[in-house]
């Protein structure tokens, strides 16, 4: 029984990781794809190698996930914390991806396992979760929106005297590189927070010690599914941030990537906080947008999407709890 509930815990985990990739894909791909710099297949197979290739790139993220949020449940009441919490992330993915709002997986994933925690008694890291989280979770919005307009804003000075169309056609090929410094980071990111439930599961089922490396076959199967997600494609959202937000055009696009890309890397090496790919791309396009004036930006949309964020951490988290309850009235 133990191991077959491991078995289940990974699978659920690894197809969240799927939901994750093409859930989030349009964070990567959506502004190449609605200025014209890439077409749809060459993004989305660009996007799925960054992601592949993002998700060797470090543990810090994976540790903060295992060690630094809940405590590490035991037995097989552990087993249900960590199914309870992946139902939870992965309900309210389904949910955010079938209405086309760019919410983020991340939080879903953070929110389903407190939730999931507190139901099944387990211990909350309030601390781990202000820091590590909550924090975070305002800042890096901020810091995308203000970093997007000043990047847009030298971008305008430096190029003021430059041909247009000679302009527009070098930055449509720059948004390649910046479009795949995106998808390395959300490979970074994204990759590594299954990377984390997963060596809870191995911890919990006495296969791995706590503070162990990442197994390879971990790396590599997280790695695979967060690829074949993206590759699978998240039309419906990336319609809202390509299209909906404002009409990029590929210099707003390049800076846009280009400082999601830095926060997501910054965040990642220096401080090992999981923020959201989401969170940092959406505010840098509002902050690219309202260079050109702040009515270009389309504030109904945002002001949606700004809302979905602050209710995906509570609406996963109640997901969880109440999928936690189901689970150990069937197996408990």
């Amino acid at each position: 029984m133990d191991t077959l509930a491991l078995v289940v815990v990974i699978g659920v985990a690894l197809f969240f990781t799927y939901t994750n990739g093409f859930h989030d894909s349009a964070n990567a791909i959506a502004t190449s794809i609605s200025t014209r710099a890439l077409t749809p297949r060459a993004a989305l197979a660009m996007a799925a190698v960054m992601n592949l290739a993002g998700a060797f790139m470090g543990s810090g993220i994976a540790k903060t996930v295992s060690e630094g949020l809940i405590a590490t449940p035991t037995g097989s009441t552990g087993m249900m914390i960590l199914f309870a919490a992946l139902a939870g992330a992965i309900t309210w993915n389904m949910i955010t991806w079938y209405f086309g709002l760019p919410s983020s997986s991340s939080h879903a994933l953070f929110g389903g396992m407190v939730g999931a925690a507190l139901a099944g008694s387990s211990t909350v890291y309030w601390s781990g979760v202000l820091e590590k989280i909550v924090i975070p979770m305002f800042l890096s919005p901020l810091v995308g929106l203000l970093i997007g307009y000043l990047v847009m804003t030298a971008i305008m000075w430096i190029f003021r005297r430059a041909n247009p169309h000679k302009a527009q056609r070098g930055f449509r090929i720059a948004q390649t590189v910046s479009a795949a410094g995106m998808a390395l980071g959300h490979g970074l990111q994204d990759a590594q927070k299954t990377m984390g439930i997963v060596v809870m599961a191995l911890v919990i089922a006495g296969v791995e010690e706590e503070g162990d490396a990442i197994p390879v076959w971990v790396k590599i199967a997280c790695a695979l599914m967060l690829s074949a997600g993206t590759y699978a494609g998240g039309w419906r959202i990336m319609r809202t941030l390509g299209r909906r937000i404002i009409e990029l055009d590929p210099p707003q696009g390049f800076a846009a990537e280009t400082t999601a890309a830095s926060v997501m890397y910054t965040s990642a090496f220096m401080f090992h906080a999981p923020i959201s790919t989401t969170h940092v791309i959406t505010s840098a396009i509002m902050g690219v947008g309202a260079t050109k004036r702040v009515k270009a930006v389309r504030w109904g949309v945002a002001k949606n999407i700004v809302a979905g964020w602050f209710i995906t951490m509570p609406a996963a988290a109640a997901v969880a709890a109440v999928s936690f309850w189901i689970v150990n009235l069937a197996f408990g």
